[in-house]
């Protein structure tokens, strides 16, 4: 879009349509430049302003995506995350994720049930 810039800058800011307007139609962003006295020179600036612009708003988007995924692995430590309970006072362990209980405290920090686990995961899974 050309328009006359305004401002001080004497007989030729009147007369001559150096002023420039770009618009990203698909972002919507909208550059404005008349520091020039040349529309060619305005252009050309406006164009880099705008590169600019929508650089920085795709490295935004692609900050907001990592920051997104980042925090949806990161769980919140909350009980209800919890993958295994050992109780000891009943020598039971219960792992939460498959729903399974086993006896033998013992065994299980022994390493000898835990292979029992590992087995009903990979059938759950």
């Amino acid at each position: 879009d050309l328009y006359r810039s305004r401002g001080a800058g004497g007989q030729s800011v009147n007369t001559t349509d150096s002023a420039v307007r770009l618009t990203h139609i698909p972002t919507g962003i909208v550059v404005c430049m008349q520091d020039e006295r040349s529309q060619h020179q305005n252009k050309a600036k406006a164009m880099k302003v705008l590169a600019a612009r929508l650089y920085e708003r795709e490295r935004e988007i692609e900050r907001q995506r990592r920051s997104d995924l980042r925090s949806s692995q990161i769980g919140s430590g909350d009980r209800s995350e919890k993958i295994r309970t050992y109780n000891f006072s009943r020598q039971q362990v219960t792992d939460h994720r498959i729903k399974h209980s086993e006896f033998g405290m013992d065994k299980m920090l022994g390493g000898d049930l835990l292979d029992e686990f590992v087995e009903e995961l990979l059938f759950h899974h």
